[in-house]
């Protein structure tokens, strides 16, 4: 099933033009309806020195969140209005100003969402939320990398999870339009049965119509992103699918893990579900 409505969180001007981008492109080439969203904080209210509040500082603050957001919007526009697309902006306000948090009740009347990666500057949006609390896959443009809305080779991180699983189906209208897809499993355990591991979703996908392979690799020590980066590498993948959090988020948090490496440092788009 193509996608029909795709939302585009924007966080930042740094972000919009990457983010638009590829939304815009994604939404001409499924025929979409684009919704670019960014979140603005709603000024805190500071005391003056008699105890009222600074009405002057709140002022400058809506003025300068306004500014911004008017400037956001307007690469969004142009940026869509290149692409051809129908479009329309949302502009909130929240406690946080974290468009990913504000964006969620949208996100879950759309078909897919695009965000920008992290970054080390702290202004990309929390994307953890919108795995979480939206329900709905996310593609995350690299920061580093090329912002693209077609794919030639697809790897998808297959480790036979409830998230890898909706992951991969939802990532349908990208893996039957690549030229191929591969089947990346990693230290596949040891099994009695008679098909080889990752084969029946490979299968069930080349029912789909989908050119796929498997293939296993045995870590050696590496840790599991590693592994996935350098066969990112190896093979020109230019979009990796993955099932976020299949393993403990607080894990993930506190030791680090493939989603959170995902988030900040692939090389490559991904795409996110659970």
């Amino acid at each position: 099933m193509p996608f029909k409505t795709i939302l585009a969180i924007i966080q930042s001007a740094e972000d919009a033009q990457r983010v638009s981008d590829c939304a815009g492109a994604l939404a001409s080439r499924f025929d979409a309806y684009l919704i670019g969203l960014h979140a603005e904080a709603l000024p805190i209210p500071y005391s003056s020195t008699i105890g009222f509040p600074d009405a002057e500082f709140i002022q400058a603050s809506t003025e300068v969140n306004e500014e911004r957001s008017h400037a956001i919007e307007a690469i969004f526009r142009q940026r869509t209005a290149r692409a051809g697309v129908a479009a329309q902006w949302r502009s909130l306000e929240s406690f946080s100003g974290d468009s990913a948090h504000s964006g969620v009740a949208s996100a879950r009347s759309c078909d897919l969402v695009v965000a920008a990666q992290g970054g080390e500057d702290g202004a990309s949006p929390d994307v953890d939320a919108l795995l979480y609390e939206a329900g709905r896959p996310v593609l995350v443009t690299p920061r580093e990398g090329p912002s693209l809305a077609t794919f030639r080779k697809v790897i998808v991180a297959w480790n036979g999870s409830r998230e890898a699983a909706r992951a991969t189906f939802d990532a349908l209208p990208f893996i039957l339009d690549a030229e191929s897809t591969e089947i990346l499993v990693i230290d596949p355990p040891d099994s009695l049965e008679s098909s080889e591991p990752g084969g029946d979703i490979a299968a069930a996908l080349e029912r789909h119509g989908a050119t796929v392979t498997v293939h296993s690799e045995a870590s050696g020590g590496l840790a599991t992103d590693d592994v996935i980066r350098k066969r990112i590498s190896d093979t020109g993948a230019d979009l990796l699918v993955l099932g976020a959090y299949s393993h403990s988020w607080l894990k993930q948090l506190l030791f680090g893990g493939v989603t959170r490496t995902v988030l900040h440092s692939m090389p490559v788009t991904a795409f996110l579900s659970r």
